[in-house]
């Protein structure tokens, strides 16, 4: 081999060679996981309100010693400042360690009051002495928040912390508390500060888009859940028209024929709120043949809370007929 003709050789090697490293099994493998070193714990949370979920996902460092030497200092700075590490834009404190905090919502929520669309987002904190800025982004994969940009930002609300937490809180949290059916308030802790915010949903357009989404898919052939979905919207006095298709469905002979009191009672409750009364009437006689005792006697009681004095009168006389009880001569 020629002196001239040694570097083509050695580039055909490391061809070769680098296509034999791509033949073997992989090759292309995510890298293998491993325990970290535990110093920033990895952590996630999350809730149901109503139908939405939340979640949360962020790194939990330490107070380590450093009680006191937390807020206002470089660990959790106060306002924004330039990190430094090749960062050049003044940052918020990222409400956590290590990668950015990110907060999910399956649904619209409203943050302290403002609203705030269903997705996932970064979480950053501008903290004061006396108050705490949260910052909501759209850039959920930056390093902490080295690389912040106010324009990516969705939402700030403005909070108050609390600052008496009565026993040291080691490693930063995210809490829940007085949770409901459409509200929740998340909480950071750490040392002896609380910084809380409420989360809110709109309970009932967020149950019925999700009625909605279900029974647009494989429920909406079933017979049940149609009747299920046709309930909330009757208990709800919402999406009435629709509501009244869904148990038609079900009841309709030709696709199942569901003649249970509750299919057939709702259907009738659809049609009065519809003011279409003579239809409903026939179709709660109806349903009356198909109940059990316990249906009828919650009925009962259904007309006696709503003082329906006519209707009340009808359905005992209809009972009494036909338990075969006797009832008073003016029945007759």
């Amino acid at each position: 081999m020629t002196v001239q003709h040694q570097p083509r050789w050695r580039k055909i090697a490391f061809l070769l060679l680098s296509a034999l490293f791509l033949s073997l099994p992989g090759a292309f493998a995510q890298m293998l996981a491993l325990p970290d070193a535990g110093v920033n714990h990895k952590c996630m949370a999350g809730r149901r309100v109503g139908v939405t979920d939340i979640e949360i996902r962020w790194n939990s460092p330490g107070v380590k010693g450093r009680e006191g030497k937390i807020w206002g200092t470089p660990v959790a700075h106060y306002g924004f400042t330039v990190l430094g590490f090749g960062s050049y834009t003044e940052s918020p404190w990222r409400a956590g360690a290590n990668e950015c905090t990110t907060l999910s919502f399956s649904t619209d929520v409203m943050i302290e009051g403002k609203k705030l669309p269903a997705g996932k987002y970064a979480f950053f904190i501008a903290l004061y002495p006396d108050s705490c800025t949260l910052i909501f982004s759209k850039n959920t994969t930056e390093w902490g928040s080295y690389f912040y940009k106010p324009e990516l930002d969705v939402l700030r609300v403005t909070v108050r912390q609390q600052k008496n937490l009565p026993q040291s809180r080691e490693r930063l949290d995210y809490t829940f508390a007085d949770h409901t059916d459409r509200s929740v308030v998340v909480a950071l802790e750490w040392e002896h500060w609380r910084i809380p915010f409420k989360v809110e949903v709109d309970l009932k357009s967020t149950t019925l888009a999700s009625i909605q989404s279900q029974l647009s898919g494989g429920m909406g052939f079933d017979p049940p859940s149609l009747i299920a979905g046709a309930q909330w919207c009757l208990n709800n006095d919402v999406n009435l028209d629709e509501a009244l298709v869904w148990v038609t469905t079900a009841t309709d002979p030709n696709l199942g024929g569901v003649k249970s009191f509750a299919a057939l009672s709702t259907q009738a409750g659809l049609h009065r709120k519809k003011g279409n009364m003579a239809e409903a009437d026939k179709i709660m006689a109806a349903a009356l043949d198909n109940a059990t005792i316990m249906e009828m006697h919650g009925y009962g009681r259904q007309l006696l809370n709503q003082k329906s004095t006519r209707k009340l009168w009808v359905f005992l006389k209809r009972i009494s007929r036909k338990m075969e009880i006797p009832g008073p001569p003016m029945w007759d």
